[in-house]
């Protein structure tokens, strides 16, 4: 299972990088644009929030495990939650915590 969790992390990497940054080129590479474009309808904003609120709850499972476990590679998962997606924290957690310790 441990390397489904790295593939999954590295998919979860690959194929939501590629829609943001092919949106970012095509508008002049705008942040702002990006996070307006979160919120331009009820469903995006809902999406938004829905995953908002999973990586705040992955956030604070892997803080409470980490203090439990002393396995704090698996602290790497909390940016790549929030500066990627929950599609890559979330393997990449699991991948981290299946090692044995």
């Amino acid at each position: 299972m441990r390397h489904l969790w790295l593939a999954l992390a590295l998919w979860g990497t690959v194929h939501p990088m590629y829609y943001f940054l092919t949106y970012l080129s095509e508008n002049a590479w705008s942040l702002g644009a990006l996070i307006d474009a979160w919120y331009v309808n009820a469903s995006t904003a809902g999406l938004t929030w829905d995953l908002t609120i999973a990586a705040v709850t992955l956030t604070l499972w892997i803080l409470a495990e980490v203090a439990v476990r002393r396995n704090f590679i698996a602290l790497l998962a909390i940016p790549a939650t929030f500066c990627i997606g929950v599609s890559c924290g979330l393997p990449l957690y699991l991948y981290f915590r299946s090692k044995p310790v």
